[in-house]
C-alpha cells in the first residue's frame, strides 16, 4: 500500500496548481525583500534607486548614479547595491517562471492570436529572466568599479529588453486572463 503522507517533490513541481502558487508566492516574498533591500539606493539622485543604474546609457550617467551612492549619508552605499543585485538572480527565477508558466496555461485555454502571443510571451517570459542575468552581470562589474560606455550601453539594452517582455507578459496575463475568464463566465450560463 502506498504511503499517502509521503512528500512526492516531482509531483508537488508537475503539479500546475501548486506550481505556480510556488512561483507566485516566490515572486511576491522577493518583490517585498527587493523593495526593502533597494530602499536604500533612492537619493536625491538616484530617486529611482536601482532603476538609475539599470537605465544608466553611458559612462557618465553610470558615474553619477555610483558617486551618488558613495558619497550619500549615511555612507557608502555600493554594498547594499551589490546585496540587492545578488538577492534579484532569487528574484529573477520566481519571476521569470511565474509569468512563464502563467502565459503558458492562460495560452492553454486560448486560439488563435491569443494562443501565438501566449506561447511567444510563455519564451518571451524566460528570456527576460536571462536578459536579467545579463543585466545583473553588468551592474556587479560597475559595482565593482569595472565601468565604460560600453558596459553601461549593454546593461541599458538588456533592461529595456527584459521590461519590453515582463511588461508585456503581466499585460497578456492580466487582459488575456481577464477575457478568458469572462467567456469561460459566459459560456457556463
Amino acid at each position: 500500500m502506498k504511503d499517502i503522507t509521503a512528500f512526492n517533490l516531482n509531483q508537488f513541481l508537475l503539479n500546475k496548481n501548486t506550481s505556480l502558487l510556488f512561483l507566485f508566492a516566490g515572486t511576491m516574498i522577493m518583490m517585498v525583500v527587493m523593495v526593502k533591500t533597494g530602499a536604500p539606493l533612492k537619493t536625491a539622485l538616484t530617486p529611482n534607486g536601482i532603476l538609475d543604474l539599470e537605465f544608466a546609457v553611458n559612462a557618465s550617467e553610470t558615474a553619477l548614479v555610483i558617486n551618488a551612492w558613495k558619497n550619500t549619508p549615511p555612507g557608502n552605499r555600493l554594498e547594499l547595491a551589490k546585496i540587492n543585485t545578488w538577492l534579484d538572480f532569487i528574484f529573477i527565477f520566481f519571476y521569470s517562471f511565474f509569468l512563464s508558466q502563467s502565459c503558458r496555461s492562460i495560452a492553454g485555454s486560448a486560439n488563435g492570436f491569443l494562443l501565438l502571443t501566449g506561447r511567444f510571451l510563455t519564451a518571451g517570459a524566460l528570456a527576460a529572466g536571462l536578459l536579467d542575468i545579463f543585466e545583473n552581470t553588468g551592474m556587479l562589474l560597475t559595482l565593482n568599479g569595472h565601468f565604460s560606455d560600453s558596459n553601461s550601453l549593454l546593461t541599458f539594452i538588456f533592461a529595456v529588453s527584459k521590461w519590453g517582455l515582463v511588461l508585456a507578459a503581466i499585460g497578456y496575463i492580466l487582459i488575456a486572463g481577464v477575457w478568458l475568464l469572462i467567456q469561460k463566465l459566459k459560456n457556463s450560463r
